[in-house]
């Protein structure tokens, strides 16, 4: 009889266990249909906030296949920041498969009973050009200083640039600090590459002739969005009516990629 009962025990225990582990499991966001790069869960990001993000990520997607998917949550389901982020971006397969090019930036904004957190997580392919440790700088240097302000869209406007420039190598890891004081330069490039284009109808070699090694198109999409963060002339530059590399929100969905592990995060 005794053995019977603690047989039923353990039988009852397990059950429990696995209850409540499916129960984490499930309360990680299921990947929305139509699929989208920005996911809002906490009603944080206005309409049109949602939709300039979208724009931008899914004109990066179109041009390089790199991903990054921005989602903002009200409550992590038990998980810490950086497990919820690798669970997130393996479940919905941000990236192409193979490549494992995807980017997942995690944000659970800040209440008045719970400090904010944010956390990246890179793929397999891109742990090389956006290290932990750069990871974490990303976070507190362009991403928390406005989330303090309750700016929530300008601090993911600012991290998605650093991520887009460095996982398309506009500037290396070791050299991300040093870029940063040249930043208001990037707005008169801008300018003069347009009006050069439309001058003379050149190609790439007016990006790549100042040393970069990228396509022209990417350097070009780059430049346009990166003179957002340093004046707000520059917001719908990518967008109008279609936008640069394909416009509107036709983002076709995530490809299989996967995640090792690779990331870093802040709270505030």
């Amino acid at each position: 009889m005794k053995k019977y009962s603690r047989f039923s025990k353990c039988i009852v225990l397990v059950l429990t266990l696995f209850f409540y582990a499916h129960l984490l499991v499930a309360q990680i966001p299921a990947q929305p249909k139509p699929p989208r790069l920005v996911n809002d869960f906490s009603n944080t990001l206005s309409a049109d906030e949602q939709m300039q993000l979208e724009r931008k990520l899914v004109n990066y997607n179109d041009t390089t296949s790199t991903q990054i998917l921005v989602v903002l949550v009200s409550d992590l389901a038990g998980y810490d920041e950086a497990d919820f982020a690798f669970r997130l971006g393996e479940q919905w397969g941000v990236g192409q498969k193979g490549s494992n090019n995807g980017v997942v930036i995690l944000v659970k904004p800040k209440t008045d009973r719970e400090r904010g957190k944010a956390f990246i997580a890179s793929g397999y392919g891109l742990e090389g050009v956006i290290p932990d440790a750069l990871a974490k700088r990303v976070v507190e240097q362009e991403m928390i200083p406005a989330f303090k302000n309750d700016d929530y869209f300008e601090g993911l406007w600012l991290g998605t640039d650093a991520i887009i420039g460095l996982a398309s190598g506009l500037y290396a890891a070791d050299r991300y600090d040093q870029s940063q004081g040249a930043a208001w330069f990037i707005p008169i490039l801008v300018l003069v590459i347009v009006f050069f284009m439309m001058r003379a109808g050149r190609s790439a070699n007016h990006i790549n002739s100042k040393g970069s090694n990228l396509p022209f198109w990417t350097a070009l999409f780059l430049a346009s969005q990166s003179g957002r963060s340093h004046s707000g002339s520059w917001r719908n530059f990518s967008g109008g009516s279609g936008g640069f590399g394909g416009g509107g929100s036709g983002f076709g969905g995530f490809g299989g990629g996967s995640f090792g592990g690779g990331g870093a995060g802040g709270s505030w």
